[in-house]
């Protein structure tokens, strides 16, 4: 396997065809991978005449370019071996790549999903407590008095009394 060298990005063309495969998720989480630990996996490209043509690698190549980059590491591979490109696309190194994205993905939609369940349960606790609290009326009242009081039965004599003075009754 030839070794892996630097490729200027505006000389390396990308088919038609492989543009319209482009997912920008993909090129979000590959650039925030080579931000964290640099581009792992070398890109494939194979000349045509004086120009470079990408053979695998569309989405670290897009990566790189969002992030400013001017020129990529690659692997520069005969017109022959890029007809065969399935074969590429299973060397153990790219399936690694992949298998790390995919595993990075999960671990953020994870996380987002936690957060989202913690934020919804601040949410939901804070209008269930608001929901549930108890009016305060003339009943609920600790500090009102028996007499005044609607449906109040006096629970002694006396209280009977108290109760016919208090309000204008007479006994």
């Amino acid at each position: 396997m030839p070794t892996p060298e630097s490729f200027p990005i505006e000389k390396i063309f990308v088919p038609t065809k492989q543009k319209k495969t482009i997912k920008p998720e993909i090129v979000a989480q590959i650039a925030e991978s080579i931000l964290d630990i640099g581009q792992q996996a070398p890109i494939f490209v194979r000349l045509d005449g004086d120009r470079l043509v990408l053979v695998e690698g569309l989405h670290r190549l897009e990566a790189c370019k969002a992030l400013g980059e001017t020129t990529i590491l690659g692997v520069l591979v005969p017109a022959e071996i890029a007809q065969h490109k399935p074969q590429l696309a299973e060397r153990p190194e790219v399936e690694a790549e992949r298998i790390k994205m995919a595993r990075l993905k999960q671990l953020r939609l994870e996380k987002e999903a936690a957060e989202a369940s913690t934020a919804a349960l601040k949410g939901a606790g804070a209008t269930e407590a608001q929901r549930f609290r108890p009016t305060k009326g003339v009943r609920d009242n600790p500090k009102a008095s028996p007499g005044r009081t609607a449906k109040s039965k006096p629970k002694s004599l006396s209280d009977w009394i108290t109760q016919q003075k208090g309000s204008g009754g007479r006994y």
